[in-house]
């Protein structure tokens, strides 16, 4: 009788926790099965190419080699590290290798944010903020640096967040998770921008006889963060290279993930703001000032920008989860100090089936990038013409580094400069019609690869010295010509 009064508590108390597993488990699974969605950003070509030099190299680029308009100029790669795990990746299982890798990365960032609410909010509503995560993510999960770097910024946030709870200072154990992320991804500035209004929370409700302590081992901290965010191949000029991309204006609106929210539909962004604004009406939720200030940042970042959706969806939970778990409710059970042996065996289990259902899963599916942004045969032709100064369209440009075709322009905006994407932007859509030619001329253009369907490509069918010599589907050649003469569009079939 004994033994059998005793033995579900045991096993309740054994099994306790293992919402965030299970949270991990189904972003992988899910993922996995969708992995090509991962690979529809042109970017990942060119991010796998700079990888794969660094590794052939030893070194870190420090001037741009892939392009002929900024050739020779200076451009430092602040995410050198994650490139270079993508390159490792490709090079070992091809786009399977890249997928798996940013696949398992989310799922740990969403099982590390699942653990972070388990310990303080109900199980549904951690369900509910997962969930919401997810929904916010999406239009930005795919195979770039930042998906690497999300699990160390929510280790960092949690780190933050846990001292403000205890009114304490951060440990110093976060400081080369730091330094991690400076290597990984440009986001590592947000990371140093929570210390100010975090620590401020924290000594604001310390007892005041802790307070001027606590300000100066905060303080102390925020140093040695900056100091760790130095820690690169590029040392201070990682911190520069964030104000450079944030300095190019009117530029960052022709890219789609730096446009900011649109509320003329209702996406998972906005839908998502509106029901907080209602529930915190309708629930009467209070918070602290300075988590006030920090879900708002959050808030106008997201709108701002809509890349940083991920923040929103990853941070404001963690920000809101103390606070929210006192005034609805949180777990009632102590959390686990160690790992029982079960829990181990089921860990166990569990791996060797995500490994074995993962080569399982890459036997039977074909991962790869979208063929709009991949003019495979286009440049195929391209290479047999042994051109130098091609007018590219900008999604494109990965691919060209890829293949080993010098660029016109690239995913690499910072480089370019706000003047060059304008003016690139307004030519190749014909939003300024004088501007494609201008450009044409001043840079010596000798043939452009556009997309078929484009307005300057359509424009180039009917103008004499243009010669079209390749088009399909997807991208169109056409190649300077002084004695190329139209009257109507050349009919030219792919070979």
């Amino acid at each position: 009788m004994t033994m059998s009064a005793t033995h579900p508590v045991v096993t309740r108390k054994t099994m306790h926790g293992l919402l965030p597993l299970w949270a991990g488990i189904a972003v992988y699974t899910l993922w996995l099965a969708a992995g090509n969605a991962l690979l529809r950003d042109p970017d990942a070509y060119w991010q796998i190419a700079v990888g794969q030099w660094i590794l052939d190299h030893h070194a870190v680029p420090t001037t741009d080699i892939y392009s002929f308009t900024m050739y020779g100029q200076p451009w430092i790669s602040t995410q050198w590290l994650s490139q270079v795990l993508y390159a490792v990746a490709y090079a070992g299982a091809g786009w399977t290798g890249v997928v798996v890798l940013a696949v398992a990365a989310l799922a740990v960032t969403m099982a590390l944010l699942a653990r972070f609410l388990d310990k303080r909010l109900p199980a549904t509503v951690t369900i509910i903020f997962v969930a919401t995560a997810l929904a916010l993510m999406a239009g930005h999960v795919v195979a770039r640096p930042h998906l690497l770097a999300m699990p160390v910024m929510v280790v960092w946030v949690a780190g933050l967040v846990n001292a403000m709870d205890r009114r304490s200072v951060p440990p110093f154990w976060l400081l080369p998770l730091m330094a991690l992320w400076a290597n990984l991804h440009g986001g590592f500035i947000l990371g140093l921008a929570l210390i100010g209004p975090i620590g401020i929370d924290a000594i604001w409700h310390a007892p005041k006889t802790m307070q001027r302590a606590l300000l100066l081992r905060w303080a102390l901290f925020g140093i040695a963060a900056l100091a760790a965010s130095c820690v690169t191949p590029y040392g201070w000029d990682s911190l520069l290279a964030s104000r450079r991309i944030l300095n190019l204006g009117e530029a960052l609106a022709l890219i789609g993930e730096w446009r900011p929210a649109n509320f003329n539909h209702a996406g998972p962004l906005e839908l998502t703001v509106l029901a907080a604004f209602a529930l915190a009406l309708w629930r009467g939720i209070t918070l602290p000032p300075m988590r006030i200030v920090l879900v708002i940042g959050f808030v106008f970042m997201a709108l701002s920008h809509v890349r940083n959706a991920e923040v929103l969806a990853l941070l404001a939970p963690m920000v809101l989860a103390t606070p929210l778990g006192q005034q609805i409710g949180g777990p009632q059970m102590p959390e686990a100090n160690h790992v029982s042996p079960q829990r181990g065996l089921l860990f166990a289990g569990i791996t060797i089936c995500l490994i074995a259902g993962t080569f399982v899963l890459a036997s039977v599916q074909r991962y790869m990038p979208l063929e709009a942004a991949a003019p495979a045969k286009a440049v195929t032709e391209l290479q047999k013409l042994k051109l130098s100064r091609v007018f590219n369209d900008y999604d494109f440009g990965g691919y060209l580094i890829a293949r080993g075709v010098p660029t016109f322009i690239d995913g690499r905006t910072e480089l370019f400069g706000t003047k060059l994407m304008v003016d690139h932007n307004n030519a190749s859509g014909l939003i300024e019609p004088d501007n494609l030619f201008r450009l044409l001329k001043d840079y010596d253009i000798e043939a452009t690869l556009l997309r078929t369907q484009s307005a300057a490509t359509k424009l180039l069918d009917r103008v004499d010295g243009w010669e079209k010599v390749y088009s399909d589907d997807i991208a169109t050649i056409h190649l300077r010509k002084p004695g190329a003469v139209h009257s109507v569009a050349p009919a030219v079939k792919a070979n």
